[in-house]
């Protein structure tokens, strides 16, 4: 069972989880990943947010983190000489694919919309739509201890960004804080909300092009 203490990684041990959990999924037939590898993965230019520069010394204390945690650590039964790493996310908290997917892009990216989140995880789990993203969301934040968090709205924004709880706390709206268990579907709804106002804008540029066609053909 894992811990109901609240969780802080630092955002190395971040940074080194998210990849674990990503090549894993991606690129399994080089998973577990050797430290070089590991590395490399941690310090890609895309799929990054922010991009870092990690080095051997601080990808190793960062597993080492890791391992503390029970978080990840050295791959058991690797048949190699080189040493191996492979997250332990399944035994710490049985994950679904869409939490698993969604964590580890949190991870790697930081904040993001749902309709980020859709993009950004299908080379992991794919979403048919946006309530499916909202309801991994969800999952995550009844967890205990909650390993993700909605922030408020950025003023001119329609979408809530999420934000994982791994490395600390973050601040939250009021109505999130006090209410913790009712949030999660108030936000739901309002990006439903959001994305049928999207839909509802693009029907009517495509109404509005048909009747431009339709002057053309039969006007005078």
């Amino acid at each position: 069972m894992p811990s109901t203490e609240p969780i802080f990684l630092t955002s190395a041990q971040a940074r080194v989880l998210g990849a674990l959990i990503e090549k894993e999924v991606t690129t399994p037939d080089y998973y577990p990943l050797s430290l070089n590898a590991l590395i490399n993965a941690c310090n890609q230019r895309s799929n990054r947010e922010p991009v870092m520069d990690l080095n051997e010394e601080e990808v190793r204390g960062a597993l080492v983190g890791l391992q503390d945690h029970r978080f990840a650590g050295p791959a058991q039964g690797a048949d190699s000489r080189v040493s191996k790493f492979e997250h332990r996310l399944g035994e710490a908290f049985n994950f679904s694919r869409a939490e698993t997917a969604l964590l580890c892009v949190l991870l790697l990216r930081g904040p993001q919309t749902p309709g980020e989140l859709r993009g950004r995880t299908e080379r992991m789990h794919r979403f048919e739509e946006i309530g499916d993203v909202l309801g991994g969301l969800q999952k995550l934040m009844e967890r205990e201890p909650s390993l993700a968090a909605v922030l408020p709205r950025q003023p001119g924004t329609k979408e809530s960004r999420y934000m994982h709880l791994l490395s600390g706390e973050v601040a939250v709206s009021p109505l999130t804080a006090s209410e913790p268990a009712r949030a999660p579907i108030s936000v739901v709804e309002n990006d439903r909300v959001t994305q049928l106002e999207s839909d509802v804008a693009e029907l009517r540029k495509e109404v509005a092009a048909l009747r431009l066609k339709i002057d053309d053909l039969f006007g005078d």
